[in-house]
C-alpha cells in the first residue's frame, strides 16, 4: 500500500512539473500590448475627428490603429457624466488590446472630464501618462458666453464649483506622468497660464492658436516622446 502510495505521489509531481514547465514556455498572448494605447478626449463644440492630424501622425511613427481611440461624446453634458462615460471607453481599451494602462490625451474642455476621472473615479490605476493641450485646468472667463446654454460651458466658466472642487488639494494626483502644453497667444484661455497645472510638466509653446494645438506638429513631436 506505501509503495502504491508513493507511485502516485511519484506520478502527480512529475505531472505537476510538466505543467509549470509548459506554462513557463508559453509564449506571450497575441493581443498583449507592446506600449500604452492612446486614448483622446476632445473638447467643447468639437468631435474626434479633431484628433485626425495626430492619430495620422501617430501612425506615422509606428502606431497602430488599435493603439490609437479617439472616441466623441456629448459635450454639453457636465464633465462628470464624461468622465464616467470615459471610465468605460479605457475599460473597453485596456480589455481589447490587453494593456494594463492607457496614456491619456486631451485638448480643451477634454482637460476636465479626464482629470475628473483621475481624481474622483479611480482612473490613476489606469492612466501612466496624461497630457494636457491647451487645457481649460483652471478655467476661462471666455466660458462665460455659453455659461447660461451647457452645464459642461458653466463648469469651464472662472471660479465654478466644479473647478474649485477639481483643483482643490492634489492637481496631479497618484503615480500617473503628467504634462501639460500651453500657448501664449490663446485667445481662448483668459488668461493663457490657466492651463498650467501644478505637479505637471508646464511646456509653453510660444504662439499657438487654440483650434491647432491638438492639430500642430511641433507640438505633437513633443507629445510624442513624452508619452515615449
Amino acid at each position: 500500500m506505501q509503495r502504491h502510495k508513493r507511485r502516485i505521489a511519484t506520478a502527480l509531481t512529475a505531472l505537476a512539473s510538466s505543467l509549470l514547465l509548459s506554462l513557463s514556455l508559453s509564449p506571450t498572448p497575441a493581443h498583449a500590448a507592446t506600449r500604452d494605447p492612446v486614448v483622446f478626449v476632445h473638447g467643447l463644440s468639437s468631435s474626434s475627428s479633431s484628433w485626425n492630424d495626430w492619430v495620422g501622425y501617430f501612425k506615422a511613427d509606428g502606431y497602430t490603429s488599435a493603439e490609437l481611440n479617439a472616441w466623441s461624446y456629448d459635450w454639453a453634458q457636465s464633465n462628470a457624466t464624461t468622465a464616467r462615460q470615459l471610465q468605460t471607453e479605457i475599460r473597453n481599451v485596456l480589455s481589447r488590446t490587453g494593456a494594463s494602462k492607457v496614456d491619456l490625451v486631451v485638448h480643451s474642455m477634454g482637460a476636465l472630464s479626464s482629470r475628473y476621472y483621475l481624481k474622483n473615479l479611480g482612473g490613476t490605476a489606469y492612466v501612466d501618462d496624461f497630457v494636457s493641450t491647451a487645457g481649460t485646468n483652471h478655467g476661462t472667463s471666455t466660458a462665460s458666453w455659453c455659461a447660461w446654454l451647457y452645464t459642461s460651458c458653466a463648469e469651464m466658466n472662472t471660479g465654478s464649483s466644479f473647478l474649485t472642487a477639481l483643483n482643490s488639494g492634489d492637481e496631479t494626483p497618484g503615480s500617473v506622468s503628467y504634462a501639460s502644453y500651453w500657448s501664449n497667444c490663446d485667445d481662448a484661455l483668459t488668461p493663457d497660464t490657466t492651463a498650467i497645472l501644478s505637479g505637471a510638466t508646464n511646456v509653453e509653446v510660444g504662439c499657438v492658436s487654440h483650434t491647432d494645438m491638438n492639430n500642430d506638429h511641433g507640438v505633437y513631436e513633443q507629445v510624442r516622446d513624452f508619452i515615449g
